[in-house]
């Protein structure tokens, strides 16, 4: 796995991390990445899904209701927006990579959270998430347009597709934690049922 620990450590950019890698160096690491979160969830019950953690520092500033933006997420609620937000980087990647020039708007789509409530969902959603992400870099041109550059404001740094792409695995691997800390606490509340 690449060591994403350092970009958010400000100790290199995603595009520095991004250096010398390949189209199979982003599949290898989609793979690493989806057995990761499935080896985490490995042992969970349907119950572990729905299980409502504790997290007293939840705020999700992008929340679609305002009540939803201080609740602790569920494992389906993080499950649906690592994938989405991966998936995401990824479609944006290969239009990179095919040259089409940035646009405006988003290209995400998220299955609503509330309707993942059995484990055999969140690893049909992870296995789902891995064969688009994947499907995706199939796209890329032999050449890709590597000197395309996406940048958040017209004055900021650029990232070409594969810092792109990486962006939504880096996002993914610092919801990991997350993910281990809801096993957790669902294991515990499971054993003291």
């Amino acid at each position: 796995m690449l060591d994403f620990a350092r970009v958010r450590a400000k100790e290199c950019t995603i595009q520095e991390l991004s250096q010398g890698l390949t189209r199979d160096d982003l599949r290898r690491v989609t793979d690493e990445m989806i057995e990761s979160e499935l080896e985490l969830i490995s042992a969970c019950t349907d119950a572990d899904v729905v299980f409502v953690p504790e997290d007293p520092e939840a705020n999700d500033t992008y929340a679609t209701a305002p009540e939803e933006a201080r609740i602790a997420w569920t494992l389906g609620h993080v499950i649906v927006h690592v994938t989405a937000s991966a998936e995401e980087t990824a479609f944006v990647a290969a239009e990179m990579a095919r040259g089409v020039p940035q646009r405006e708007g988003r290209s995400r789509a998220e299955v609503p959270w509330q309707s993942v409530t059995t484990i055999a969902q969140c690893r049909r959603r992870l296995e789902e998430s891995r064969r688009m992400r994947l499907a995706t870099l199939a796209v890329w041109p032999d050449e890709p347009h590597l000197d395309n550059l996406f940048r958040w404001r017209p004055d900021g740094p650029g990232y070409d597709p594969i810092a792109r792409f990486l962006q939504g695995l880096n996002h993914e691997h610092s919801h990991l934690a997350q993910i281990a800390e809801i096993v957790r606490q669902a294991k515990i509340a499971r054993e003291n049922a």
